[in-house]
């Protein structure tokens, strides 16, 4: 199992390198994660869904996802609660503090899951959650070690050097915790190191004498990381690092506050590129890898704008999916995204949303239940004549089809609650299999649909593209990527970490 001295250290890129590599050695491997927070989530062929983290994961191995690969999966849907998958199903929404107490129901069908996966493996690599130093936590732990305890198994502890302070998480991580837990650390890895490793020899003496633990090995900075489907919504913050300064040029019509229109003002346009992709961030924005087939197109700029900046003009603004449609729409509301997206219509801009984002782009849509937080209904933004009521039936498939402007191939998955339904889908966006799925407007500019992973298909994507005015990449095979990308972590991890001596730590249990 390996865990680590916090989020974000790189457990889930290391268990997939792992993962690919000791595949490649002939081994039969199977990723597990007893617990996960994120709303990046896959469809399994059993029609559950886990966190896209294993889903990577499991492509490292060869083999299809599945449910026992993630038995626990949150989804937060507010500061406080998320909702709670359960081998692949929703079992409730609840609140942080009563989690706590549903935790040790959910133990016994976590052991369940894992024993079905070591039936059919060599070997497991099990990724812990957060670190289990939250010792205010560790009461019915599953995610960290209290799942150990329960499978008996030895714990691999990652360390994040590129954060800083790694010397002290490591140490302080063993000091917190109890005997018999700090007894089944065994070695530990540190992880995304820049420059000469050598520098850090007399760290490595420091922690042996601090810890009693060897250096399973340094690993290096992997930059091709980037290419890999991300699941923790740390990395949109380096996305939108990255995102240029959003400019705010006049509009049409005025600046009149009872039209509701930005102040004018101007600011140089950045750098020319072939396209400009502009997304808001959402607070409960989910399965944003949806973007990372576009990111990886050179001739496009995908920028993710956070809170407080208005969306800069574009080629295409895309509304991404949500975990919570109605609190989402209300804080692109507050945040005057709906009066830059209105502006940029009337510009004779394109809009595409995708999941919530088309659901958002309709007149109305209602949560009479509260599936997705407290009950209620709110206008949309009304750019397609559809309406959309979010009922409890959850829609979760694997689907092929087709793009009819294009008539080209696509293929991705369905995660989504409710109905969409009005005189738009009369012009549909996709047709999957022997029924039809989104809408387009009457001109072509507006469109949306359920499909998540369709850009992923690199003709449909071009076609999209050049309907945009720009030219997609001819060479660019995404999905050979992400196979070479996963090829090159293992290797990178085969050259950085003693792999042999980890065999020998999980053969030994």
């Amino acid at each position: 199992m390996l865990q680590g001295t916090g989020s974000d250290v790189g457990k889930s890129l290391l268990v997939a390198g792992l993962a690919r590599a000791l595949t490649r050695r002939g081994l039969r491997v199977r990723p597990f994660k007893p617990q996960n927070m994120s709303n990046n989530a896959a469809v399994t062929a059993e029609g559950g869904e886990i966190g896209r983290a294993q889903a990577l994961q499991a492509r490292a191995c060869g083999v299809k996802p599945s449910t026992d690969m993630n038995p626990v999966l949150l989804k937060p849907q507010s500061e406080r609660g998320a909702q709670v998958v359960v081998e692949g199903r929703v079992l409730a929404a609840v609140s942080a503090r009563d989690y706590q107490g549903l935790k040790p129901q959910l133990l016994p069908r976590v052991v369940e899951s894992f024993e079905r996966l070591a039936a059919q493996a060599d070997i497991v690599l099990v990724e812990g959650a957060g670190s289990p130093a939250e010792v205010n936590l560790r009461a019915d732990d599953i995610a960290n070690m209290g799942f150990a305890a329960a499978a008996d198994l030895p714990v691999l502890l990652v360390g994040d050097i590129d954060r800083g302070g790694v010397i002290a998480a490591l140490v302080g991580t063993c000091a917190l915790l109890a005997p018999d837990e700090r007894a089944r650390i065994k070695s530990y890895v540190i992880n995304k190191f820049r420059g000469d490793p050598r520098l850090f020899d007399g760290a490595i003496e420091i922690l042996k004498e601090r810890t009693g633990l060897d250096c399973m090995g340094v690993v290096p900075f992997f930059p091709a990381a980037r290419d890999l489907p991300a699941e923790d919504g740390v990395v949109l913050d380096a996305w939108e690092r990255a995102s240029p300064p959003s400019p705010t040029l006049p509009l049409k019509g005025g600046n009149s506050v009872d039209g509701g229109e930005r102040a004018e003002g101007e600011i140089a346009p950045p750098a020319p590129r072939s396209l400009r992709i502009v997304v808001p961030r959402l607070p409960r924005i989910a399965n944003f890898d949806d973007l990372d087939p576009l990111a990886a197109e050179s001739g496009v700029s995908v920028d993710l704008i956070p809170p407080g900046r208005p969306l800069p003009p574009a080629d295409l603004i895309l509304l991404p999916g949500s975990k919570a449609t109605l609190a989402d729409l209300a804080a692109l509301r507050h945040e005057g995204w709906d009066i830059d997206i209105a502006a940029h219509v009337r510009q004779g801009g394109h809009v595409l949303g995708l999941c919530a984002g088309y659901q958002m782009l309709g007149r109305r849509i209602a949560d009479p239940c509260g599936c997705e937080g407290p009950a209620g209904a709110a206008a949309g933004l009304g750019l397609l004549d559809i309406e959309t009521e979010i009922g409890d039936e959850k829609i979760l498939a694997e689907v092929r089809g087709t793009e009819l402007a294009s008539g080209l191939p696509v293929r991705g998955y369905e995660m989504h609650l409710g109905r969409t339904d009005g005189p738009a889908t009369a012009r549909p966006m996709l047709r999957l299999g022997e029924r039809e799925d989104g809408a387009v407007s009457a001109d072509g500019r507006i469109a949306g649909c359920h499909l998540h992973g369709l850009f992923a298909a690199d003709a449909f994507r071009r076609a999209f593209l050049a309907r945009l005015g720009g030219a997609g990449d001819a060479a660019l095979d995404y999905e050979a990527r992400v196979e070479a990308t996963l090829d090159a972590l293992a290797a990178h991890l085969e050259a950085s970490l003693d792999v042999n001596r980890l065999l020998e730590i999980a053969r030994a249990r």
